[in-house]
């Protein structure tokens, strides 16, 4: 029986695909009587037994080698397409993270939008999120992962775009979609160009191919710098990263998926891409830069966000900047142990706030408080949630960072110091939040908020046991991501570097606790206070600054284009048009019937032609008897 799971484990993505395919008469109102809960129930069962699939298989693969299922797709001369299936513990644990994580949100959905009229067409959305999510955890194939990836931008705008008839949803629906078209666009150049220097588009067959690839260094860069934009826009990160804090308009179980899991997509593809960005050391200086950009930029624009929902999206960059930084390092075994605690703690800070908005209708901050003694659950699952985010001792990041600074990885006080500021910054930004939220005197909006249905308190509750026991987990199964023997590490780095990050989570906890948390205003008096809050709220003005760069220049070179399509291109067009017309006109006059009138006409045409010819020849005899004579 293991074995036939074993090699059926294709079908896991399989099963969310066709959950998505059995909502469809819900979807499209062909079922009224059963309303639509049939449709969510589907879908969470066939989210069920690919977990139970893959839980399966998971314990059968764990003491055996990695395994390979390759499927040949398209052959012509010497073009071989092949779809490639990794069987190891790491794609089968990532696998089992995207089908636990979203049978626990699709069992929270179940609660959220209990009174949305299009529930069934949510779940359908959902159950292929979940496909593509599961596709790209198994793949072993480039070209398999890049078409996945194009899926996941697909439902992302249209998860997004859920509650179509707002303006502000369509808007951030289309901005998260163009954002990620970027840099799909140019990841598929770079995979274009390795297929023309003859690399099979296998992860695994990478590191062979950068070993003896022909590549100078200039095409080198290139194709690293390539590679590196498809996950930029998948990980928000800078330039790419404001689509995230725009999707927030969409349903939040989306956003609990959005910011754990797909993120993480984007991050597992790039760390799989590793081997190439080896290749120059142009690729790997640009991955430790915008991971470092983004971690600080985010980390500043959190801490300044009133909205519940934005301030947790930009700790999601700046945590995957981390990642970037990890994978810029070589250091990949640190950068999925980043994705794994982090997808786990971010998925349950997003149920929490979830909670929060469904109760209150609301996502404003300022306008919260009290929430503690009435929502009980949701306070333990946020502040869970936290913990499971800061190097607090014994919870998954604590372990995370201590094994990159403190275990087998060499390091730099500069790495260190980039760590801390995202722990401190991150503790600012969560105990801020907890404070106005869960602490304080109730406010208008708070003081009769109930607890949350059953449905949604029991997958929060059930994240939040599985947030608390990650730490017990066997990590070292991440260790066939990076086979190679590990540096040494500085002496004066392990005495220092865990006591130092454990400092800043509680220097963090200290500075936002005392904080001052005024509910009536948002903004401070002060102008130097108000300057850098507006700042960091704004997102440092990165849209205004598109809007009079990019978005100026495409559009006037829209206008550009217009003018010479209406006056140049059409106006040759039309030129043509009329002297057609005009000559036709013209020539009707001499269809006349009479057959003297047609032989005239012959005969002065052909005098006009002999004209032509006897008056060329005879202006070369002259030019030669003239020559002759001269």
């Amino acid at each position: 029986m293991a074995e036939f799971l074993l090699n059926t484990v294709w079908l896991i993505p399989v099963y969310g695909f066709l959950g998505a395919i059995l909502t469809l008469p819900w979807s499209l109102g062909l079922i009224r009587r059963t309303g639509p809960k049939p449709a969510a129930y589907i879908n969470i069962l066939m989210t069920l037994v690919a977990f139970v699939h893959g839980s399966i298989v998971f314990n059968s693969i764990w003491t055996q080698q990695t395994q390979k299922l390759v499927f040949d797709w398209l052959q012509v001369a010497d073009l071989k397409l092949t779809l490639a299936i990794e069987l190891s513990p790491v794609s089968l644990g990532a696998l089992e993270l995207v089908t636990g994580i979203s049978l626990l949100t699709q069992l929270y959905a179940l609660g959220y939008m209990e009174k949305d009229w299009s529930v069934a067409r949510f779940f359908g959305l959902m159950g292929f999120f979940e496909a593509a999510l599961g596709g790209i955890a198994l793949s072993d194939s480039l070209l398999l992962s890049y078409g996945l990836l194009e899926l996941l931008t697909l439902s992302t705008y249209l998860l997004v775009g859920f509650w179509y008839a707002q303006p502000l949803v369509v808007t951030a629906a289309r901005d998260a979609f163009l954002t990620k078209r970027v840099g799909d666009i140019l990841l598929l150049m770079g995979i274009v160009t390795m297929s023309a220097y003859g690399a099979d588009l296998d992860f695994s067959d990478l590191t062979t191919w950068s070993n003896s690839h022909p590549l100078d260094s200039l095409g080198a860069a290139l194709v690293g710098l390539s590679l590196i934009a498809g996950p930029t826009g998948k990980c928000a990160q800078f330039p790419l990263n404001l689509w995230l804090d725009e999707a927030m308009e969409g349903p939040n179980p989306a956003g609990i998926l959005r910011n754990s899991i797909v993120v993480s997509a984007g991050a597992y593809v790039l760390i799989k891409l590793q081997p190439v960005f080896t290749l120059s050391p142009v690729s790997s200086d640009a991955l430790i830069i915008l991971g470092t950009v983004t971690v600080i930029g985010t980390s500043l624009m959190a801490i300044a966000q009133i909205d519940i929902k934005r301030a947790l999206s930009h700790s999601t960059s700046a945590y995957l900047g981390l990642v970037f930084i990890a994978v810029g390092l070589g250091q990949v075994d640190i950068a999925f142990l980043l994705l794994f605690t982090h997808a786990i703690a971010k998925a349950l800070l997003f149920m929490s706030a979830g909670s929060v908005i469904l109760t209150t209708s609301n996502q404003n901050v300022t306008e919260m408080g009290g929430l503690w003694s009435r929502m009980p659950a949701t306070a333990i699952s946020f502040v869970v949630g936290s913990a499971g985010l800061l190097c607090i001792t014994p919870l998954g990041m604590f372990w995370t960072f201590k094994r990159w600074f403190s275990g087998s990885w060499d390091v730099d006080w500069w790495l260190l110091a980039i760590v801390m500021f995202a722990n401190v910054l991150s503790a600012i930004n969560l105990t801020r939040l907890f404070r106005i939220i869960f602490l304080g005197e109730p406010q208008a909006k708070t003081r009769r908020a109930p607890e949350v249905p059953w449905q949604m308190a029991v997958p929060m509750i059930s994240l939040a046991v599985v947030t608390l026991l990650a730490p017990l987990a066997p990590l070292q199964w991440s260790l066939w991501l990076s086979p190679n023997t590990p540096l040494a590490l500085e002496d004066n780095v392990i005495q220092l570097a865990t006591p130092l990050l454990i400092a800043s989570g509680v220097l963090g906890c200290i500075i936002g606790s005392a904080i001052k948390v005024r509910q009536a205003w948002a903004r401070s008096r002060k102008v130097t206070v108000r300057f850098f809050q507006d700042l960091f709220a704004y997102d440092f003005y990165i849209d205004r600054l598109y809007e009079v760069t990019i978005v100026a220049a495409v559009s006037s070179l829209s206008k550009i284009t217009s003018w010479i399509d209406r006056y140049i291109v059409d106006g040759a067009v039309n030129l043509v048009s009329l002297a057609t017309l005009f000559s036709g006109n013209a020539l009707k006059y001499n269809v006349s019937g009479q057959s003297q009138f047609y032989i005239l006409t012959i005969l002065l045409g052909v005098s006009f032609l002999l004209w032509s010819a006897l008056n060329g020849q005879w202006s070369i005899v002259t030019n030669y008897w003239s020559s002759l004579i001269s």
